[in-house]
C-alpha cells in the first residue's frame, strides 16, 4: 500500500514579496528549499499563519541567500508582504517506508536564513 506522507516543512517563513502579474508560483531563497529538501516545480501547501488562507501552488528556486519568499500570481491575492507562513510538502511512500520516515523541518529566523 502507498500512501501520503507529512516530507518537510518551512515553519514560519516571511513573506518578502507578493506579485500579483507574474505566472502563479512560490519564489523560495534556494539555500531554505535546500534546507527543507525542496526542489523546484515541486508541489507545496502554504498556510498563512495571520489570515487563515490554506492552499496549494508550486516552487520556482529564488536567487541563494537572499530570504526571498514571493508569492506570484492569484497566491499574491491571499498574502500581504510581512506576512508569516508555514510551506509543507508531501510524499508517497510505502507503508513500512513511511512508518519510519522523519520528516525535515526548517525554522527560519527573522531575515528567512536558515538557522
Amino acid at each position: 500500500m502507498q500512501i501520503e506522507v507529512f516530507k518537510s516543512k518551512i515553519h514560519r517563513i516571511r513573506v518578502t514579496q507578493a506579485e500579483l502579474h507574474y505566472v502563479g508560483s512560490i519564489t523560495l531563497d534556494e539555500d531554505v528549499m535546500d534546507a527543507a529538501n525542496i526542489i523546484e516545480n515541486e508541489k507545496v501547501q502554504i498556510v498563512n499563519v495571520d489570515n487563515g488562507e490554506r492552499f496549494e501552488t508550486y516552487v520556482i528556486k529564488g536567487e541563494r541567500g537572499t530570504g526571498t519568499c514571493c508569492l506570484n500570481g492569484p497566491a499574491a491575492r491571499r498574502v500581504q508582504v510581512g506576512d508569516v507562513i508555514i510551506i509543507v510538502t508531501y510524499g508517497i511512500m510505502d507503508y513500512d517506508e513511511a512508518r519510519s520516515h522523519t520528516p525535515t523541518i526548517v525554522f527560519p529566523d527573522d531575515n528567512n536564513r536558515v538557522v
